[in-house]
């Protein structure tokens, strides 16, 4: 069902799009041919919102895009940059997966979870799906959509559409929908996710009420195999090919490599769905201005806004075997310690959570002219429903006050943003959160510092609890965890540079030591991060793009990072042909030897291990990347490092033990703008 439904939209977006296109996006953002402007100063007029007013022109052969982040006022254009593959790839540059895209993901970089109150514990999948932060709310002068298709060895495909238009310049829609499907190099390895986001955005005509609305749906569906049974007969594979090597998970008969199979036997099947709908009515002091005869622009100034936040959440965490025989009843034993009661049954583990939450708040705005300025007051009711292996429901509730201000000035100089919340009573009753950065432009050739603190006391994920469906041998009630995180960033637009230190402060660290035992570290120990970014311009055409990163750990930390990671990039660049855009070169990424950390495909948690460290090659990628008008294309030729004897690429990179990293990989990828 959801291949019919992903080639019909395909197909159809495709089709209306190149028979109404009559003209192309041009990422450089031209200017509106038709736009109210100062007659003094001859620059477009801007309403209360920073937003440019402007003569909506059916017939102008140009458009304006911009969008807003959820929860943010600040406006933004869409990125058409070509140096940074990772930019358009949907996971970042620091990111490794288990050998196969759409498995189980970690960062190199040290990223705890910073959230209080709820946490179901299942995060190795985030980065693939879409969420209610990296939400998107775009205005747009005319419908605008963006199709992009990626390829791979061993059949990877990734498909992403992206359609926004405005009804009228008060009202806005958009869909976004991404399909990936992977069969991987290993037996039981194939990983697909679907994610389907659709939001709406309606202002009033008198600008007193406004509201925004999210819906989310993601499904990752990941084959596990428990990695290679051993990894000495990689180096004796007669057909130079690691679908040969037997893996621990998997019924071995069933093994076979299908592009188009997206089913799972042995794995995980995660689903999430979320709707939001937040809408605040407004008072404050009207206001217009008379363009002529025909043409009234109407201002509205907000002063006293009444907010209301719904949301509705659900999801379902399961892990199956449904491939039970003599192999996997000698493989649960001796590679996990778990004894099967019987053979040729299933194995499952399930956590169903249902949620529902409302939020009042009061927000204030004390310069009428910038709404990027206010204070906001709330209170917020969830109620959680959670069903486990037990089959009987289990309700829960909580009760937190939230506090917010931010200021943007006008003149860009000064931002803050400082937000808190405290569970006042429920289950998660003593957990809080509060966080503040200050952001201050030296000036436009020196730059901007930022500073920030952010302090989260934390329950532990439902994982972590008595009442979780998986097996966790060790099931107790552990104590709050306490981060503290010290933060400043040095960025200079100029120079192109940038320097972050990042500070952690960590007091009874959850985490995971064995496929099914969690833990807590009561002492208190620090981690610090330093990153260092920085374009060098060599010549008139060539650069160099170097990210640097330093990690550091005090007090026997329970934590798996490298203490040096470095990327650098060195590219040809330039502008050829009038509309070529050009950008290729070759990209290394070279980590310091540690101790990864090993994979539980049971309970989704990466844990401490302390038997095997890492001896990689650096990876090395080289890339084409080229736009013309709204067409672009990037090619990348990836683990060039893999090169062994006879010109074989089979010198394996291993970033989780048991789980290797592809050979010689190819990817190309295409986005194209539309207008109609």
């Amino acid at each position: 069902m959801i291949k019919r439904v992903y080639f019909s939209l395909v197909f159809i977006l495709i089709t209306i799009n190149i028979i109404n296109a009559q003209s192309r996006f041009s990422d450089t953002g031209p200017v509106q041919k038709n736009t109210t402007t100062n007659s003094s100063t001859n620059t477009p007029k801007k309403d209360s919102s920073g937003s440019f007013l402007k003569h909506r022109n059916d017939l102008e052969d140009s458009i304006t895009v911009f969008y807003r982040n959820f929860n943010s006022t600040k406006n933004q254009k869409l990125d058409s940059s070509l140096d940074d593959f990772h930019k358009r790839y949907i996971l970042p540059y620091y990111a490794y997966d288990l050998g196969n895209y759409g498995s189980a993901v970690k960062s190199l970089l040290f990223s705890p979870i910073l959230k209080p109150g709820f946490d179901a514990g299942f995060h190795q999948f985030d980065m693939y799906n879409y969420s209610v932060d990296n939400t998107k709310f775009y205005n747009t002068t005319k419908p605008f959509t963006v199709l992009s298709y990626m390829l791979g060895s061993s059949s990877e495909q990734i498909v992403d559409i992206v359609h926004t238009q405005n009804h009228k310049d008060n009202f806005n829609f958009s869909l976004e929908y991404r399909f990936s499907n992977s069969p991987g190099i290993l037996r039981n390895q194939n990983a697909s996710n679907s994610n389907i986001r659709v939001t709406s955005h309606y202002k009033s005509p008198f600008k007193r009420y406004e509201w925004h609305m999210i819906f989310i749906i993601n499904k990752n569906s990941s084959s596990e195999n428990g990695g290679l049974d051993s990894l000495q007969k990689l180096n004796s594979l007669s057909l130079s090919d690691p679908f040969e090597v037997e893996t621990r998970l998997g019924n071995e008969a069933n093994a076979y490599l299908n592009p188009f199979n997206t089913s799972v036997k042995t794995g995980n099947l995660y689903n999430q769905s979320q709707f939001l709908f937040r809408h605040h009515y407004d008072i404050g002091q009207k206001d217009s201005l008379r363009i002529n005869d025909s043409t009234l622009i109407r201002y509205f100034y907000p002063r006293l806004s009444f907010q209301h936040t719904l949301s509705v959440e659900g999801s379902t965490y399961n892990f199956i075997d449904s491939q039970i025989d003599s192999f996997s009843f000698y493989s649960y034993r001796d590679n996990y310690h778990k004894t099967l009661d019987s053979l040729g049954g299933v194995i499952s583990f399930k956590d169903h959570w249902n949620m529902l939450s409302n939020e009042l708040s009061i927000v204030t705005y004390p310069d009428k002219k910038n709404i990027s300025q206010y204070f906001k007051f709330g209170a917020s009711v969830q109620t959680f429903k959670g069903v486990f292996n037990d089959s009987l429901h289990h309700n829960y509730y909580d009760l937190s006050g939230v506090v917010e201000y931010k200021n943007r000035t006008k003149n860009n100089v000064w931002d803050i943003d400082a937000n808190g919340q405290l569970f006042l009573n429920g289950y998660h009753a003593g957990d809080y959160a509060a966080n503040i950065t200050l952001k201050r432009q030296l000036s436009k050739r020196i730059g901007d510092l930022m500073l920030g603190f952010q302090n989260v006391n934390s329950s532990p994920s439902f994982l972590y609890t008595p009442q979780t469906g998986f097996p966790i041998t060790d099931k107790q009630n552990f104590s709050k965890q306490n981060i503290t995180r010290l933060m400043v960033e040095y960025n200079n637009p100029v120079g192109k540079f940038l320097l972050r230190g990042e500070y952690y402060l960590l007091n009874n660290y959850l985490y995971s030591d064995s496929f099914f035992s969690l833990k807590q570290d009561a002492k208190l120990f620090n981690v610090l991060h330093v990153t260092a970014e920085k374009k060098f311009k060599l010549n008139k055409y060539f650069n160099w793009y170097i990210d640097a990163h330093l990690q550091q750990t005090t007090g026997g930390a329970p934590i798996n990072i490298p203490f040096l990671f470095f990327r650098n990039r060195i590219a040809f660049e330039g502008n050829f042909f009038k509309n070529l855009f050009l950008s290729t070169g070759i990209e290394a990424k070279y980590y310091t030897n540690y101790t990864p950390s090993d994979y539980s495909p049971f309970t989704g948690q990466f844990f401490n291990q302390n038997t095997y460290t890492t001896s990689n090659r650096p990876d090395i990628n080289f890339f084409f990347n080229f736009r013309i008008k709204s067409f672009k294309l990037f090619t990348r030729i990836e683990n060039l490092n893999a090169l062994g004897q006879n010109f074989s690429f089979n010198h394996y990179s291993f970033h989780t033990q048991l789980y290797p990293n592809p050979g010689l990989w190819y990817r190309l990828g295409v986005w194209w703008n539309f207008v109609n």
